[in-house]
């Protein structure tokens, strides 16, 4: 099996596939002022892509799975640019976007070598086991 051995394997496999719908969807939608200091903007897509990232290491059991999960961030942080520079009026791509994406997802790949791979595989087993 490529997830953990969770009781409740789809719920996680859901939250998961849910944050990647939220992240499309806060990324091709007009922005939401949150004021700030210039590029502080930097800060909530570091943030989104590492949870992002750090939540595929703790439903994911092997490394490739997890790699690839993260790939496969990496390409949608690429695309979500893309999409705003082409495909929206409200919004423009920025390639420190994408580095702050790349460098949030490296951060959640990196929780794979440590004891927080497994923080929400003891959860789920407090919850559900």
């Amino acid at each position: 099996m490529i997830l953990r051995p969770f009781a409740r394997p789809r719920l996680w496999l859901g939250v998961w596939m849910f944050g990647w719908a939220l992240c499309i969807a806060l990324s091709l939608l007009p922005p939401i002022p949150l004021g700030g200091p210039q590029d502080s903007d930097k800060i909530g897509h570091f943030l989104a892509y590492f949870i992002l990232s750090a939540w595929a290491v703790s439903i994911f059991r092997t490394r490739r799975a997890q790699v690839l999960a993260a790939l496969s961030l990496v390409a949608l942080g690429l695309a979500i640019e893309w999409g705003q520079a082409n495909l929206t009026a409200t919004r423009h791509g920025d390639p420190r976007d994408a580095l702050a994406n790349t460098l949030g997802i490296a951060l959640g790949l990196a929780l794979a070598f440590t004891p927080l791979a497994r923080l929400l595989e003891r959860l789920d087993r407090k919850l559900f086991g």
